[in-house]
């Protein structure tokens, strides 16, 4: 059985004590093992603070960017091996794998090329420059600059790649030295990745450590400047957020969690047309691409009274054509959940809503003897206002329909008793309808998703994040944010006003960035 191992202090080191197995979760049987018994995690972020950060700010914005793009393409050049660990360790079929990877490799490169239009050294300004006093001399200007801390990411199970290198993009390009902590049960996909992006010798020393295994007390040594990034469940992402360490240094934490994302349908979206074309084969990509078990994927599906039968057909039709297996086989559509523990919360939690809702098509009877497997699930709400819909997500192939009156007062309302979300989407052709239903739930939302006949076929799917917009939501989604192009490296970042003379100030912070570049929120 392979021994993965952390690479921290500048070299690889197996952990002490019992591991923890990685399984095919297709087949139960164990590929792996890890653990992170005896790493000192007070002497990795202090590696990572003094030899690391200081070694990535001498680069300033533009050779980190650079760097960004070789870490990219040392990935893509180990894609195909990458997807087939995806496939046996995660459970992905091909096509959700490729998701995962080249999701990881765009988005390093994407903030490769912000760089460009960046400054040379590590001051990135923050508007134009103000006139503070009765006359121009003394003058002020907001800049951003790099935080000399560590940034710790503690990234989800599901997206191995993707969700890592998204995080590391940011913080590198910022400046920040990097402590990456997969989610466990498919780490042997990010830990290849670690392999791959130390061989590469692209890295300072010190800028990139990996923890395979449990945190430890990782948490206990973070200080002042350092900043965590999680994404997982709520109730982690709490238990984070109130870790005395950080809130005595008042330690910077952004948390993305759960998001019971919705997909609202208008009345005045007709059968047949491009729109319910998208609404249809959305809400089905949702449920099927990763087993469901995406952050933005669509939980609740709401839909006017009187189009409810029509839509169960189309969807149940839809999810019935399609194949749950061995997602090494090419006919499978829908691979595996990640974990026995993902595969109990999910029949648990679909067992749960099926107190409150029809079923029209899947459920929880096992499929075969062996392997974590869920078939993809519809349900229809008996009420959609009952609680269960909006509080609990099912985190695997399974999504409600609310049936409502079809106002779009109604369908905010409902929308928003989510508590807070990610992304939610908006099908109508009536853009009076469409603006009344996105003003209604932005409050709400990171992102808000529309789609008409006029947009049909030009747009990606509203579960796909890209890095040139906000990722991340309030309340109950964590209230963090990602992503949003130069926003996402906010995180590392301090804001400054500089203050003096003109000549100075201006002079020395001043420099615009670059046509086509917008400084961090």
């Amino acid at each position: 059985m392979q021994t993965l191992s952390s690479y921290v202090l500048g070299r690889w080191q197996t952990g002490s004590g019992a591991p923890t197995l990685l399984y095919n979760p297709a087949t139960e049987e164990p590929l792996a093992q890890c653990g992170t018994g005896g790493v000192d995690m007070a002497a990795v972020l202090r590696h990572a603070r003094e030899q690391g950060g200081p070694a990535l700010r001498a680069l300033g914005f533009r050779r980190r960017g650079e760097l960004l793009l070789g870490l990219s393409q040392a990935l893509h050049a180990k894609r195909e091996e990458l997807i087939e660990l995806s496939v046996a360790n995660g459970g992905n079929t091909r096509g959700d794998a490729k998701f995962d990877i080249d999701g990881a490799t765009g988005t390093l490169a994407y903030y490769a090329g912000l760089a460009k239009a960046l400054p040379e050294g590590n001051v990135l300004p923050d508007g134009a420059g103000i006139q503070l006093g009765r006359t121009a001399r003394y003058w002020g200007q907001h800049v951003h600059v790099p935080r000399p801390g560590v940034a710790v990411h503690i990234n989800a199970f599901n997206f191995p790649a993707w969700g890592m290198l998204e995080k590391m993009a940011c913080a590198l390009l910022a400046g920040m030295p990097v402590v990456e902590k997969p989610g466990t049960p498919s780490a042997l996909v990010a830990w290849r990745i670690a392999e791959v992006l130390v061989e590469s010798k692209l890295l300072p020393e010190g800028s990139y450590q990996f923890l395979c295994g449990s945190a430890g007390d990782l948490l206990d040594h973070m200080g002042p400047q350092d900043a965590l990034a999680f994404t997982g469940s709520s109730a982690t992402g709490a238990r984070l957020r109130g870790h005395p360490a950080l809130v005595r240094h008042n330690t910077r934490v952004n948390i993305e969690a759960d998001s019971l994302n919705a997909a609202v349908l208008a009345a005045d979206v007709e059968s047949g047309s491009e729109t319910y074309g998208a609404f249809l084969a959305n809400v089905a990509l949702d449920i099927q691409q990763k087993a469901g078990q995406k952050c933005t994927a669509t939980r609740r599906v709401l839909v006017p009274k009187a189009r409810v039968d029509e839509v169960v057909a189309e969807l149940s039709a839809a999810l019935g054509r399609l194949v749950v297996g061995d997602p090494a086989d090419a006919k499978t559509n829908v691979g595996p959940l990640a974990s026995a523990e993902a595969l109990r919360d999910v029949r648990a939690g679909i067992e749960r809503l099926q107190h409150y809702a029809r079923a029209a098509c899947g459920g929880v009877e096992p499929i075969g003897s062996r392997g974590y497997f869920v078939r993809p699930t519809l349900l229809v709400a008996v009420d959609a206002n009952a609680k269960v819909f909006h509080e609990h997500e099912v985190f695997g192939p399974c999504a409600s329909i609310l049936p409502y009156d079809g106002a779009p007062e109604a369908a905010a309302a409902l929308c928003n008793r989510g508590g807070g979300g990610l992304v939610s989407s908006v099908y109508s052709n009536d853009p009076r309808w469409l603006g009344a239903v996105v003003e209604g739930v932005a409050p709400w939302l990171g992102r808000v998703w529309t789609m008409s006949d006029k947009l049909a076929g030009h747009a990606t799917a509203p579960g796909l994040v890209l890095p040139h917009t906000n990722h991340g939501g309030p309340g109950r989604a964590g209230g963090g944010e990602e992503l949003g192009g130069l926003r996402g490296l906010s995180l590392y970042l301090n804001r400054c006003a500089i203050q003096g003379f003109q000549g100075f100030v201006a002079g020395t912070f001043g420099a615009k960035v670059s046509e086509g570049a917008t400084a961090p929120a």
